[in-house]
């Protein structure tokens, strides 16, 4: 048995592995899709991107794994079905599940794993990741002045030059208009040649322009704004130097991100889920407790009738219309105005809870998710294992398809209930487990019928039984 079991081990993690890098691979590249324009075009370093790529794979983890499971166990089992090794082993007195047993603890090792892995190493990955990415989003494309075009990404300067030679160095015909002043276009400098540079750590750049003007239009003496002083000054030579400081990777401090829910561990999301419960009773009490000033509740009906007799004994008519008429308009206008400012209080008010509420629910369901985790993978596996060897197809073909549908499913499943969750339209202490529980009783309807060599796929078998159904039909039988 000891053979069998690492036999099944070894069969299991060579398409293990595969899958899972391929996975990962792919969803690697729809995040290199969707952020592209963040990271093309500003000279980032390759050990920069490198690192943006190592913590968004860190992040895809949770959800390539039980796509890996499903996908490696129904090959696994599949190839096993397809060249009569289950049959063998059935032959020889072994049932499916004690085959399984071993590759069954295997997994249960690797949920807890992925327990570990989401609830230690993810959180820290997200926290990088998320620092990281948005100080590339903050950062300035990099130096780039073209031709024939004004150049605005220098602050407080705009800069055209008509050709420039290949190096990047050489230029001509330099106009450089200078906000620095903070009073609009008050200073151009024009110039016939120039040469541009950056410093060795290109943090500066340095612009030496040749037999060139310079224009500036000084402020207006004695508050008169149409008589201003406009200076002209020729020069054969002169330096500029520009800070290139924004145009650099400026690292943020990872303690602003690290209050995010999806950045926490279970043991931190509990004390922000108390945090969040006390503050969320808090302001909902000083609500009802406002509202209370301008509304009155009566819930005893004895009380609301006694009331009542005693108003009809004191009123012969409408309240209003005891008041005088000329006050009456008053009257009404203040009434109107009361009601409508409780009301827009009441309303802001209530937007304000439903987002403490809403955030409250993403707390909860990041800590579930942590644990629905470890639970898909083994449900998926105690899928894959038996529709592998009900199928018996091995290879990425039929496998494929039947793990597509399947994790399908569960991925729509587990992003709707979510969804509704946030919502607070589902429990949120159920909602992460809702795709697994799905998905738990079709495990153990296959696992049942790959131990009984059950057909299911068999379209003869479905064919033979339908036939069996019609009068004067003739079955044929082997």
């Amino acid at each position: 048995m000891k053979i069998f079991s690492r036999l099944l081990l070894r069969a299991f993690l060579g398409p293990f592995a595969l899958t899972f890098l391929i996975v990962l691979f792919v969803l690697v590249m729809q995040f290199l899709w969707v952020y592209i324009d963040d990271l093309v075009g500003k000279g980032l370093e390759w050990y920069i991107i490198a690192e943006v790529l190592f913590y968004a794979s860190a992040s895809f983890v949770p959800l390539a794994l039980p796509l890996a499971i499903l996908l490696a166990s129904i090959m696994t089992f599949g190839n096993l079905g397809e060249f009569y090794e289950l049959t063998a082993i059935k032959s020889a007195g072994i049932s499916l599940w004690r085959f399984t047993l071993p590759l069954t603890l295997f997994i249960a090792l690797v949920s807890v794993g992925a327990f570990y892995f989401s609830n230690t190493l993810l959180p820290v990955s997200r926290l990088k990741f998320g620092s990281l990415l948005y100080d590339i989003q903050q950062k300035k494309p990099a130096l780039s002045i073209k031709e024939g075009l004004f150049y605005t990404d220098i602050e407080n300067y705009a800069i055209r030059i008509a050709n420039k030679s290949d190096d990047n160095q050489q230029l001509e015909d330099v106009l450089i208009y200078d906000h620095t002043a903070g009073r609009g276009n008050t200073m151009v400098i024009v110039a016939k040649t120039g040469q541009m540079k950056q410093s060795a750590d290109e943090r500066y750049l340095t612009l030496k322009l040749f037999d060139g003007y310079s224009y500036e239009e000084m402020p207006a003496k004695d508050g008169n704004y149409y008589r201003r002083p406009h200076m002209r000054t020729s020069f054969q030579e002169q330096e500029i130097h520009f800070d290139l400081s924004a145009f650099t990777l400026k690292r943020s401090d990872e303690e602003l991100f690290k209050d995010y829910y999806s950045m926490l561990n279970v043991q931190q999301l509990g004390t922000a889920i108390d945090s969040l419960e006390t503050d969320f009773t808090k302001r909902n009490a000083e609500l009802v407790d406002i509202v209370r000033n301008f509304y009155q509740f009566k819930n005893d009906s004895a009380f609301v009738s006694m009331e009542a007799s005693a108003l009809s004994s004191f009123a012969s008519k409408p309240l209003l219309e005891q008041v005088p008429d000329n006050d009456r308009q008053e009257v009404l206008r203040d009434a109107i105005n009361n009601v409508q400012g409780i009301k827009g209080y009441t309303s802001m008010r209530a937007r304000e809870l439903e987002g403490r509420r809403t955030m409250l629910n993403r707390h909860y369901l990041e800590v579930h998710r942590k644990f629905a985790l470890a639970f898909a993978c083994f449900v998926l596996f105690l899928i894959g294992a038996p529709l592998g060897a009900i199928i018996r197809r091995g290879g990425l073909g039929l496998p494929m398809l039947f793990c597509i549908v399947l994790f399908l499913i569960y991925h729509v499943i587990s992003m709707t209930s979510e969804k509704l969750a946030r919502d607070s339209l589902v429990n949120v202490h159920i909602a992460m487990w809702i795709s697994s529980l799905v998905l738990l009783p079709i495990g153990l309807f296959l696992t049942v019928k790959a131990n009984n060599d059950s057909r299911l796929f068999d379209a003869g078998s479905y064919l033979r039984w339908f036939k069996r159904l019609l009068p004067g039909t003739k079955v044929k039988t082997n």
